[in-house]
């Protein structure tokens, strides 16, 4: 599809890719997805007999939402795309590519906030107890779990970690966030025990001289990737939550969970997993109460 759009809109397509890695400095993942976005819109706009970008209107972003609706898009997908188009159309105009800012009045549905699946705190504990072996991989994984649901870090956040962003003084991991940017993350004492005994006894027997200063390797000595420790919790929690098994992400969606239920403040949370906005953490107050709901439900006489 992207090269059928032509030699001028891939080189704007191009510059596109640039301004988000360089000046927006947005992840790998967002920049993909973007991308994709925008060539599904271009295409659209070059199946309605354009050819130029400034041919692009209000009325064509419209329509090319309403083609992606029709098609099954979720409304998650049609926020995304949405808030694609709008930072393209924003960018091109700045950037003298089209006349105005077409996609500055763009109306898009309101994502689909799904309440995340979540472990009990039991459910959680046992999940990590069941790594009680002393073989190299076995205290990686145990160390994996604990930190995932002990500091509430993503999976990214995790494998990017050094040996050197550990401050074992005080319990803290410095981490590295969305956007670059850092944050002090601390971990308890069942992390810190887990992080000595990989550090003494299963990081020496993978490390080489590739190895550098990666916290967690795999068996070739290599930097741990997020599929390895995606595989590792689906694993491990594979007869808990519905049988299924949990992402990385559900442990952090735990953590979360367990820290409002035991009385934590939302904004201390949202400082926690690095979110930019309060409203993302807001989330997990709806768990929270959706638990206590049950709970009323199940115990109260006149419930």
């Amino acid at each position: 599809m992207r090269q059928e759009l032509g030699p001028d809109l891939l080189k704007t397509l191009d510059a596109f890719e640039r301004h988000l890695r360089l000046e927006r400095n947005r992840s790998a993942h967002t920049v993909a997805a973007y991308l994709g976005d925008v060539t599904q819109l271009l295409h659209h706009v070059r199946s309605t007999g354009e050819t130029e970008l400034r041919a692009l209107d209000l009325r064509q972003l419209r329509g090319w939402l309403a083609s992606q609706h029709q098609a099954g898009a979720s409304r998650t997908t049609l926020a995304r795309r949405a808030a694609a188009a709008r930072t393209f159309s924003t960018w091109a105009f700045k950037n003298q590519l089209i006349a105005a800012d077409v996609a500055e009045l763009l109306v898009s549905p309101r994502p689909h906030r799904s309440i995340p699946t979540v472990l009990s705190a039991g459910q959680a504990s046992q999940a990590i107890d069941s790594l009680d072996g002393d073989e190299p991989e076995q205290l990686r994984d145990r160390l994996i779990m604990e930190l995932l649901y002990g500091a509430g870090i993503r999976v990214a956040e995790l494998v990017g970690l050094d040996v050197g962003d550990l401050d074992r003084n005080r319990r803290v991991l410095r981490v590295v966030g969305k956007g670059d940017k850092q944050r002090a993350v601390p971990y308890g004492v069942p992390a810190d025990a887990a992080l000595q005994r990989w550090l003494e006894e299963g990081r020496p027997k993978w490390a080489t001289a590739a190895s550098g200063q990666a916290l967690l390797l795999g068996r070739r000595g290599g930097r741990l990737d997020q599929r390895a420790a995606r595989r590792v919790v689906n694993a491990v929690t594979a007869d808990l939550a519905g049988g299924s098994g949990l992402s990385p992400h559900g442990l952090r969606h735990s953590a979360a969970t367990h820290l409002l239920d035991g009385g934590a403040d939302l904004r201390a949370v949202q400082e926690l997993l690095g979110h930019a906005s309060l409203a993302t953490t807001q989330i997990y107050t709806h768990v929270s109460v959706d638990r206590l709901r049950t709970s009323y439900q199940q115990a109260h006489p006149r419930a």
